[in-house]
């Protein structure tokens, strides 16, 4: 999985990252959904040592252009784990409340506590993405957020939250292949909005935008994955294999009842 791991320092250009890349697998899907059940039971029971232990707290942050399947990610990867313990957190355009505060305001309520696990359905990176492509603040003031970010993170590593970010990537191609594909579907036209045209018109604005939030923002604390997102299931399993291998890698175990004499229940 390093294969996709963006390494401090790298200069990212997503025209050169293949969003159909499937060489971490060398089987086929049918194996490959074996592989993530397995993997989702292992996120499960890790999940739960970290609701038990209630020590670490884990951050993951989903990031695409429309279409690539963040929803999907959190539907199939999440599916099996105990509810008590994860929460799904989504940012859309800011309250007036919001706007009336730092941008990272409304960000920092939603964070995980100790013993939980949170998705960033879209995040403050929003605020590097959407807000530069429509020049909502001056370049002067986005240029500031990068640096902003990563001292944000930095502090929440340093009080134990383990982040993770991941890009989910497709190319121009298949996003007008999958919002053709929900207007042909009467079930999954409701997702299409005359937005979604617009927001696809400056796709080379956020690629633009994109090149500069992977490249800045990777961190040793914080580190950005490159997710290969045209096929759904190996998107799946990249994501879920990073997570069972990051969550392993904490150590954690069930707390020990620490006491003295033998508790008997009558």
């Amino acid at each position: 999985m390093k294969r996709y791991l963006v390494r401090p320092g790298d200069k990212v250009n997503l025209d050169d990252w293949d969003p159909d890349d499937r060489k971490a697998f060398k089987k086929d899907k049918e194996h490959a959904q074996v592989k993530i059940q397995q993997l989702d039971r292992r996120l499960d029971a890790l999940q739960e040592l970290l609701y038990a232990e209630h020590k670490h707290k884990v951050l993951v942050v989903l990031q695409a252009m429309d279409t690539a399947g963040k929803d999907g990610v959190i539907r199939k990867v999440f599916e099996g784990v105990n509810p008590q313990g994860v929460r799904v957190a989504t940012f859309k355009q800011p309250t007036s409340q919001e706007l009336d505060h730092d941008y990272l305001w409304r960000v920092h309520q939603e964070l995980p506590s100790r013993g939980q696990l949170v998705i960033f359905n879209r995040s403050h990176y929003e605020d590097v993405l959407v807000v530069r492509v429509h020049n909502l603040v001056p370049p002067r003031v986005w240029e500031k957020r990068y640096n902003q970010i990563n001292e944000f993170e930095r502090m929440l590593a340093e009080e134990g939250t383990t982040i993770l970010k991941f890009y989910l990537h497709i190319d121009e191609e298949e996003q007008k292949r999958r919002l053709q594909a929900r207007l042909a579907d009467p079930d999954k036209r409701w997702k299409f909005s005359q937005d979604d045209i617009r927001e696809r018109a400056l796709w080379p604005e956020y690629l633009q935008a994109y090149n500069a939030v992977l490249s800045r923002t990777s961190t040793s604390w914080a580190p950005w994955y490159i997710v290969p997102s045209k096929s759904k299931w190996y998107r799946n399993l990249v994501v879920a294999q990073i997570l069972v291998d990051v969550l392993s890698g904490l150590k954690m175990s069930y707390p020990v009842i620490k006491e003295n004499k033998k508790i008997t229940i009558k």
